[in-house]
């Protein structure tokens, strides 16, 4: 495969990089943080690629699990960079949170349905299975984004801490409930028609686990470059809600690599595995990140905003109710992917024009 050479290159570089900076008392510059954003987009790339063989070697569905869990660890480290870079960024939180739902919701199932269905006309997935996701996604995503602005302390203007940490927590847990559902009681319903996983290689394995420890470690430790980079020249545009854009571009170039997973999947006819490796993402950030977050934000005493705008209200509400219907027979075709994406194009006009 040609350029494989990349998926060893960067993981090491990013970390030696983020380890010399960390020690050597190295100035921040415009310089510096673009190589560490490059670093850290092509490690991303790699840590997919490393994450996709140790996947198609232990199978199904605890392959697409150790490829979001992973996109989860370089989502948090960058946001969390962003969080605690220069003054405090209390709703980077949020607008990740949603970015990342109407990113994967609209824009990446609307891409895997529209190339799916170009290809292969109709395409089928287990719908027990995308249920459960959904089932998920829209709980937790009521709770974290809607929820705490509507209690009693919410509408007083206030964040009663007693209520954020009991939602976070009840969070994890449909989260984990999710898990063993996914990985144990239900596997069958996350699995293709007719799939078996394959076995392991160790050899490979030897290559690809550390490789991929290797490029989450360099990941986190650019990470605060790259979010004070990224900071810096959107603040030059003078945007009107600059919290809400630089968390999509963030969110937009984490998912990346696991956009063009999706849609190669889905162009390859195996939806169920594109929709798994989609919505995982999802709610694996909604379901980790956020709870990761707030917990951060707590240890070193820095407020989090977690209500979203009237707007976002309605465009989160609406993409939940279509995927709802988007799924609602097991079969999709054309029509479900160009709904989502003009909802996706939609959502990217108002983080511009709110």
């Amino acid at each position: 495969m040609p350029f494989i050479w990349l998926a060893y290159f960067f993981p090491l570089a990013a970390l030696a990089l983020g380890l010399a900076v960390s020690v050597l008392p190295v100035p921040f510059t415009g310089a510096l943080s673009f190589v560490e954003t490059v670093l850290l987009i092509g490690t991303s790339f790699a840590a997919v690629h490393h994450a996709e063989g140790i996947s198609s070697r232990i199978g199904q569905p605890f392959g697409t699990l150790i490829l979001t869990l992973s996109v989860t660890v370089i989502e948090v480290s960058v946001l969390v960079a962003m969080m605690l870079n220069g003054e405090n960024n209390p709703g980077v939180g949020r607008e990740a949170v949603l970015s990342t739902v109407m990113f994967v919701c609209t824009g990446v199932v609307g891409a895997c349905l529209l190339v799916g269905a170009l290809r292969h006309r109709e395409q089928e997935v287990r719908q027990q299975g995308v249920n459960g996701y959904l089932s998920v996604i829209i709980a937790i995503s009521v709770l974290c984004l809607l929820l705490p602005q509507n209690t009693h302390a919410g509408l007083m203007g206030a964040v009663d801490p007693f209520q954020i940490s009991f939602i976070m927590c009840g969070t994890v847990v449909l989260y984990g409930a999710f898990l063993f559902m996914q990985t144990v009681r239900h596997r069958a319903d996350f699995m293709p028609e007719a799939s078996e996983p394959a076995p392991a290689r160790p050899r490979r394995l030897v290559v690809h686990i550390p490789l991929l420890l290797a490029a989450l470690g360099g990941i986190v430790l650019v990470s605060s470059g790259v979010a004070a980079g990224v900071e810096e020249l959107l603040d030059r545009l003078h945007l009107r809600d600059p919290d809400a854009v630089i968390s999509a571009a963030v969110v937009a170039m984490l998912l990346l690599p696991e956009t063009i997973t999706a849609i190669r999947a889905a162009r390859a006819n195996d939806l169920q595995r594109s929709i798994n490796t989609a919505l995982g993402s999802a709610l694996a950030t909604i379901g980790l990140t956020m709870p990761a977050m707030v917990a951060i934000s707590v240890w070193v005493d820095r407020p989090i905003y977690l209500g979203i705008e009237p707007e976002d209200r309605v465009q989160l509400l609406l993409v939940l109710v279509l995927s709802i219907v988007s799924f609602g027979t097991g079969r999709t075709n054309l029509l479900n992917g160009f709904v989502h994406l003009v909802l996706f194009a939609i959502y990217v006009m108002t983080l511009f024009v709110p």
